[in-house]
């Protein structure tokens, strides 16, 4: 198929796209790498009258780096995130995703505010802002900016509370300072490149003695958004982590899913997979951190 007639416009800065939003009204898109909404177009799931293209906006592609946090433009091509030295020393959990995001073709053109826009309960780059507790900054030329934690962004499949005349402008993401950090991002999928059947990532902060200072973890795939399970690790928080912990955490996460049943997986089995993930990536999030402490992850019984 091919795509419904529609008007097309190159915005030449933040500003003159967030007008031509307000002017053109709902039937209006953004459109940066294009990697979800043009198959979508193409299929005529989504049918705009206007594309506004930011993808040549500087202010919307960078990538800085803060002694706390990581500032994200909302265009930011994938690539770059994956190549960045410095970021994947702060933050590796994002290139530890973006191994996992389609292809190298699709991460030369897709960029991060797409995929979060995009709200495909499966996709990488969601479930990390959900993991690190990221803020997301919302613009528009009606009401200014806003700022949402990712976790209240997304609505569910496809659906997230950005506003039709709203750009999502930068994606913020908190560093953790510990120096004894390790995290971890793992999935199952039919082939490699295709949408996650359940996705998990966790992350975590050991002290000097391999007791937990600080644990995240989320979900992907199993219910119709991007899962914080991070209320499941508070238990690890000033223990060393064991076995049994974390496998009673894999089960406490699995208890409260409601996974989907479709043409590629039952719930039943969406369920054995998030168990195995959860327990997959907890673990390797502590031998990373336990790496870096010198602690051997071998002290969990």
């Amino acid at each position: 198929m091919k795509p419904a007639p529609f008007e097309y416009q190159r915005a030449q800065s933040i500003e003159h796209a967030l007008g031509l939003l307000a002017e053109y009204g709902p039937e209006a898109k953004l459109i940066a790498g294009g990697q979800s909404l043009t198959p979508m177009m193409a299929m005529r799931l989504v049918r705009p009258t206007w594309l506004i293209d930011i993808a040549g906006i500087d202010a919307l592609s960078h990538v800085t780096i803060m002694d706390h946090e990581v500032r994200v433009g909302g265009a930011t091509p994938q690539y770059v995130l994956e190549e960045h030295a410095e970021l994947g020393q702060c933050l590796p959990i994002i290139g530890q995703a973006l191994a996992w995001v389609g292809h190298i073709q699709t991460r030369n053109r897709g960029t991060i505010g797409g995929s979060m826009v995009h709200a495909d309960p499966s996709a990488e780059l969601p479930l990390v802002s959900v993991l690190l507790d990221a803020r997301l900054i919302l613009q528009s030329a009606r009401a200014g900016r806003r700022e949402l934690l990712a976790r209240e962004f997304f609505n569910g499949p496809m659906s997230t509370v950005i506003e039709p005349d709203e750009c999502l402008i930068e994606i913020v993401l908190p560093r953790w300072r510990a120096s004894r950090c390790g995290s971890a991002f793992d999935e199952v999928a039919i082939r490699h490149g295709d949408f996650a059947l359940v996705s998990a990532c966790a992350q975590m902060a050991l002290d000097a003695e391999g007791r937990c200072q600080q644990a995240a973890l989320a979900l992907g795939g199993a219910d119709n958004i991007p899962l914080d399970c991070s209320a499941e690790v508070t238990a690890l928080i000033g223990q060393l982590p064991t076995e049994d912990a974390i496998d009673g955490i894999a089960r406490s996460v699995v208890a409260r899913l409601s996974p989907p049943t479709d043409l590629h997986a039952s719930a039943d089995y969406r369920r054995a997979l998030a168990r195995t993930l959860c327990v997959r990536v907890l673990r390797s999030a502590l031998a990373r951190a336990g790496e870096r402490t010198g602690t051997p992850a071998g002290q969990m019984a």
